[in-house]
């Protein structure tokens, strides 16, 4: 990982702690498991909280073609970094609670990729988060979401009220801090994709 991205991220964490989740980008362990239930035939994919692009290479590598990603990030210097590192992707500089109010909302993703930290957020801002990530979610589409918690950081209340579950699909002591990998979709999805995760 270029010195230059965790002088960035720590730049970035120490002008606002509670947006940045960690202060140093991930690494690539874990950015393989945010990414290994995802492939050529997942579709677009929307990614927030991008930060130096390290889930986004990852994305790159499972297939996803450049012009296929959707990055929302909020910090200026790590929007127009995204823009140089994947000039084919789409970058809007936007705060995620107003993204649905852009052009944005007229988008069907195959899957959501988060680097939010959610545990910083309200969860009035969660549960809006998840319903209009959802509502522009393809049937088979999930959430996939990171955190350095014991346990999910979405509320079983909010999971529950939208007809969402959540699952851990791995987790790694080889990041700083350690963290876990949550999917979250629908309670109901279609059989085959059910069938091809038991797999």
């Amino acid at each position: 990982m270029p010195r230059f991205d965790r002088r960035r991220f720590l730049l970035a964490w120490l002008r606002a702690p509670l947006r940045i989740a960690s202060i140093t980008p991930s690494g690539p362990r874990l950015a393989g498991l945010m990414t290994k239930e995802i492939s050529t035939l997942t579709g677009p994919i929307l990614e927030l909280g991008p930060g130096t692009g390290v889930f986004t290479a990852a994305l790159l590598e499972r297939g996803i073609a450049e012009r296929d990603l959707t990055l929302i990030e909020y910090e200026r210097d790590f929007a127009t970094l995204l823009q140089d590192r994947f000039p084919d992707a789409r970058v809007l500089h936007l705060d995620v609670r107003e993204m649905w109010k852009t052009a944005l909302s007229r988008s069907f993703f195959g899957g959501v990729v988060s680097g939010l930290p959610l545990l910083a957020l309200r969860p009035d801002d969660v549960q809006a988060l998840l319903e209009g990530c959802f509502s522009n979610l393809r049937p088979h589409g999930a959430f996939y979401q990171f955190t350095y918690g014991p346990k999910c950081p979405v509320l079983v209340e909010i999971l529950d009220s939208l007809g969402l579950v959540s699952k851990r699909i791995g987790w790694t002591l080889r990041n700083i801090p350690p963290a876990a990998v949550y999917r979250i979709s629908r309670r109901y999805q279609p059989m085959a994709l059910i069938e091809q995760r038991r797999a």
